[in-house]
Order: structure tokens, then sequence, then C-alpha cells
């Protein structure tokens, strides 16, 4: 089989190595003659499983023993309700637009009342995101919501908010276990699975304490973060296959020597392939350099009337899921935990070669 990259920015390419383990795992694990898809997710032998994805996500972020991590199931999306159901009450909210997820995440919140704009960056097309420094925010705000990272824009902060006085609530979907962060820093993280943690359908919630407690009375069960939290995510069934290969690739991050280790090999293939955008005027990225996403490279040639014959040519080569999203056209290669940097080498390869042809 020829050598394939998928640069979807998601369902996602995930590690091989956690392919094949899972492969020589589907019908057997660990001698017990059944596949995790058909255990109990109460059951003794599915416990271990929960257990050591849990306790190797703390490890790689470094979690403090006052945050519950939950395993959840609707997306990150879902969350954009599940967060003012949780935390509101009768106070006021504040959201970070950045670009197209945040700007989303505030309109789905526009149902419950006292939602507000803290700061929008959509005046100059989301070009950089706006400066932590000028959130507008009220001390009494139940919470202050940003994205850290913008898949469809490719922006994204690198600093952590540790001065905000109120919660903070962030989106970490595309940019979670790729570099290292101060979880103390913020309130709540929540994150969709199928960018760097593993198949859809399953969301992390990472969230404080003392956090817990405030949901609307109305909010259902399986909706309220301190009911998952008392019951072990397990207030229904949980996504448990979807678990049990997040485990496998919290193991796989922690062989490849931890988040530390992961930020630098992300980083050199973020900067080989902006270096060899910024090398030619063939190709555009327009985003502030400082803010360039290290997990979605957005970027567009210089005639849109190529765009059709990249892709395809692309997709000859092997090269799969480089279609800008569908709100702003272009071109994106979203290279993720998972994405080995000779993917990025071939992916440079065939830029080349299309540019020298046009």
């Amino acid at each position: 089989m020829s050598c394939k990259f998928n640069f979807s920015a998601g369902p996602a390419i995930l590690p091989k190595d956690v392919l094949l383990r899972a492969q020589s795992e589907l019908l057997d694990w660990n001698g017990t003659g059944m596949s995790v898809m058909e255990m109990s997710h109460r059951g003794k032998e599915y416990a271990p499983i929960i257990q050591d994805t849990e306790k190797n996500l703390r490890t790689l972020l470094n979690i403090p023993k006052n945050y519950k991590v939950l395993f959840l199931q609707g997306g990150a999306v879902t969350q954009n309700f599940i967060v003012p159901m949780n935390l509101l009450g009768n106070n006021s909210a504040s959201y970070v637009i950045s670009g197209y997820w945040s700007k989303r995440t505030f309109n789905d919140a526009q149902p419950f009342s006292n939602i507000k704009i803290a700061a929008s960056s959509e005046g100059i097309n989301f070009t950089k995101p706006p400066e932590i420094s000028s959130w507008n925010y009220n001390a009494d705000d139940a919470y202050i919501h940003f994205c850290l990272n913008e898949t469809v824009h490719g922006v994204e902060y690198f600093n952590d908010p540790n001065k905000i006085k109120v919660p903070v609530v962030c989106d970490m979907s595309s940019t979670i276990l790729s570099r290292p962060i101060d979880v103390s820093s913020y309130g709540v993280i929540y994150a969709g699975a199928q960018k760097n943690i593993g198949p859809a359908g399953l969301t992390i919630l990472i969230v404080r304490d003392d956090l817990l407690g405030f949901a609307d009375k109305k909010t259902p069960s399986t909706l309220n973060w301190k009911i998952q939290s008392e019951n072990n995510s397990m207030i229904n069934t949980p996504t448990s296959y979807g678990i049990y290969l997040a485990g496998l690739v919290f193991d796989w991050l922690l062989n490849q020597g931890g988040l530390s280790s992961v930020e630098k090999n992300n980083l050199k293939k973020a900067n080989y392939l902006y270096d060899f955008i910024d090398s030619t005027d063939f190709y555009i990225n327009n985003i502030n350099k400082i803010n360039r996403s290290r997990m979605n490279v957005a970027f567009n040639i210089h005639n849109d009337g190529l765009i059709s014959e990249f892709l395809l040519g692309a997709e000859k080569n092997g090269l799969f899921g480089l279609k800008g999203h569908r709100i702003v056209g272009g071109l994106r290669a979203s290279i993720y935990n998972a994405m080995p940097f000779e993917g990025v080498v071939a992916l440079v390869d065939y830029m080349t070669e299309f540019k020298n042809e046009h």
C-alpha cells in the first residue's frame, strides 16, 4: 500500500502505532476473550481502562488534584449550551470571538440571558486574535469563554490567561495535548476528541471543583457536570471504546516523551511548512506570524482558479483533506500530533512541484 497522509481537520489522523495496537486487541483485550466494544462499562474488566486513561491524561497535562476529569458525549459544540447551563445562573458571561468556532459558540449561547462580547477580531478578518489584555469583562461575570485555537482561520493563542479574575472557559478541541499548558489558569477546559485525542464521539472536560454545583435546575442529569463527576462519567453508558482509544493515544504521547517533546515536533512541522509558504508569493498566509496555528495551517494560492487542480493533484500524490473550510475556502493542512514530519515534507515537495508547474 502506498503511503498516504490525512491532513483533515477532523476526524483526523491517528497514530499508526495506536491503530495497530487497537487492531491487535480488537477481538481479545488483555486475555478477557472480549473486545472492549463488548464490555460492560461497569464491569471489572473495563474499570482499569478508564482509570488508566484518566491517570495518564492527568500526568500529561499535570492536572491539579482540585480538578475533575469527565468523559462526555456530544462533541465540543454541545458544550456551547452545556457551559451556560452549568455555570451561568442569573449572572452574565463574556465571550471572545477570534474565529469561526468562537463566533458559533457565542451565537449558540444567545438563548441564554446576559451573553455579551468581550472582544472580537472579526473586523480584521480574524488575522489575529484579540489580545488577552484587551478582553472586556465584568468582575461579576460567571465566566469568560474563548477558543485557544481556531481551526478554520488558523489562528492560535500561545499564552495562558493567568491574570483573568473570573473563571475562564476554554475550547481546546484542536490544540489540546499539542504543547504544555497551565491548567490552573482555567476554570473549565473542554475538547472534542477527534483531532488530538481519538475518534469522534468522545468529549473531554476538565473542571475545577469549585465550579461544580451551579447548574440550572432544569439541566438534565447527563448534562450536569456535578452529577457526572459524582458518577465517574457513567450516569449512562459512556463512549467506552472511544475512551479506550484515547487511553492508547495518551500512552503513545507519554512514550514520545510527554508534551514538551511533542511540542518540539509540532514546532518542527509547522515551521517547515510556514517557512516554505513565506519563501514564495505563490502561496499566501495572512495570519499574524506570532498567532499562526501550529495545528491548522490555512493558506491560499495567488490564483484561486488553481485550487481544484491543486486538490486533485494532491490526492493523486496521497495527500488528502487539504480543502479549506467551506466558510473561507482556500486550502488547509491540519498537522496534529499524529502527523509525521514525513507527511509535511511530502506536502511541501508537492507544493513546490505544483508551484513550478504554474
